[in-house]
């Protein structure tokens, strides 16, 4: 069998990897749209922070690691797919086939449409090649505005505070990392951001940016006044990279759509990753999680489909852990609650320590926390495993910090039920 795989992201090399384990001489090649080795963009702020050389950032480290295992990497990127023919389109103008094919082409960086986005000196941070621009564009000192306070800005706000510049957070949004923290929590990040010298400015919209005649910038923004800046850098969002599929038959909404099979509408297509619009495991529709653990689940298992070994896949639960400035962030599953459902939460703002658990009946569908790392991971398998709470709903409602404990007496009866 002749298997293409379309991007190579952590989706696109594990799925790469399992199809040489199950199929050992089997014809895989992974198709890279940039001229780097494969690597990860989870690991771009640590090379900005200085704490990694550009080697870190590579998926694999060991020389000859893909070609042992048979797996060509080359570096296009692809304009068209015609299913019917079997053929992929390169934009270099070549072409390939495939037996089967798996999309793997992750997500892009979405710009707002105001004017000044073009100027050299405002930058987003998604690929190696942004990277050594910001490095070589930023000294110590240097006023830096980031637009863009959600999971991906705060990862980047990280590393630029590493470079000691002078930075400014700008967020639309009336709070940070609104997609993961509500109300309460997403200003707490936002005081311990402040605390440390980070300028955070939520509920602000950037209306235009405009280069001055000494080269800095100048960004106005809706209702206040204009703020100046040596670079910005853009972390408003992302969107799948699903642009080239335009009249191949695949189906795509928000990403590409894929059964629970991780097989497209069209047979012998696959999808994975931050392209991929699959089951979400909370609320049983298709979404879009744009999250290294969901992507690497997704290649393992799109390739064991492709490889003919049938399995189905139960869905991505949303997920998301941060460290912004030291203190710790996390958020499970349906964290904002349910319709019909309640919740309850432990707030010590003094502290920076806030735990909020949302039930539906008697079963925990999501948590966030803040500040807070022993046992967390418990409220990941409390969700996951959808265990009934039974009276430990109670001692959670009276004190949420009881999760392990919680835990160890709902899994352990779920455990005994079953063996019965």
């Amino acid at each position: 069998m002749e298997y293409v795989i379309v991007g190579a992201g952590p989706a696109g090399v594990i799925a790469s990897e399992t199809l040489a384990a199950i199929e050992p001489g089997a014809d895989i090649t992974l198709i890279s749209g940039e001229p780097e080795p494969p690597y990860s963009r989870m690991a771009i702020p640590y090379l900005l922070a200085e704490e990694i050389k550009e080697e870190g950032t590579h998926l694999r480290h060991t020389a000859g690691h893909y070609d042992q295992r048979g797996i060509k990497v080359v570096h296009e990127r692809i304009a068209k797919v015609d299913p019917a023919t079997k053929t992929l389109t390169y934009e270099s103008g070549g072409s390939r086939s495939y037996g089967k094919l798996l999309l793997a082409t992750g997500a892009a960086p979405v710009r707002p449409p105001i004017p000044g986005m073009d100027l050299a000196k405002v930058k987003s941070c998604w690929t190696l090649a942004d990277a050594r621009q910001i490095i070589e564009g930023t000294k110590p000192g240097d006023r830096v505005v980031l637009m863009g306070a959600g999971f991906i800005g705060c990862i980047i706000l990280e590393a630029l505070f590493a470079r000691k510049v002078k930075l400014t957070i700008i967020e639309m949004a009336d709070r940070m990392v609104a997609r993961m923290m509500d109300k309460t929590g997403g200003d707490m990040i936002g005081d311990w951001c402040r605390a440390q010298g980070v300028d955070v400015m939520t509920a602000t919209k950037v209306t235009a940016i405009k280069e001055n005649v000494d080269g800095s910038l100048s960004l106005s923004l809706e209702g206040k006044d204009p703020i100046e800046a040596d670079l910005v850098v853009c972390a408003t969002g992302v969107r799948s990279n699903i642009a080239f599929l335009e009249g191949s038959g695949i189906e795509t909404k928000q990403g590409v759509l894929i059964d629970n099979f991780m097989q497209t509408s069209v047979p012998d297509v696959y999808a994975a990753g931050d392209v991929a619009q699959g089951l979400d495991f909370s609320t049983g529709e298709h979404d879009v999680h744009a999250i290294q653990p969901t992507a690497s689940e997704h290649g393992r298992t799109a390739a064991r489909n492709m490889a003919g070994h049938k399995t189905a896949y139960r869905g991505s639960l949303v997920m998301n852990t941060l460290n912004t400035l030291g203190l710790i962030s996390t958020s499970y599953g349906l964290w904002d609650g349910t319709e019909g459902g309640d919740e309850v939460v432990s707030v010590d703002k003094e502290n920076s320590r806030y735990l909020r658990l949302s039930f539906k009946g008697d079963v925990l569908v999501g948590a966030l926390a803040l500040g807070l790392t022993q046992h967390v991971g418990v409220l990941r398998g409390l969700i996951q495993t959808k265990v009934p709470l039974g009276k430990w709903k109670q001692v959670l409602k009276d004190d949420p910090h009881q999760i392990m404990s919680a835990y160890l007496a709902c899994v352990q009866d779920a455990t005994r039920r079953r063996a019965a």
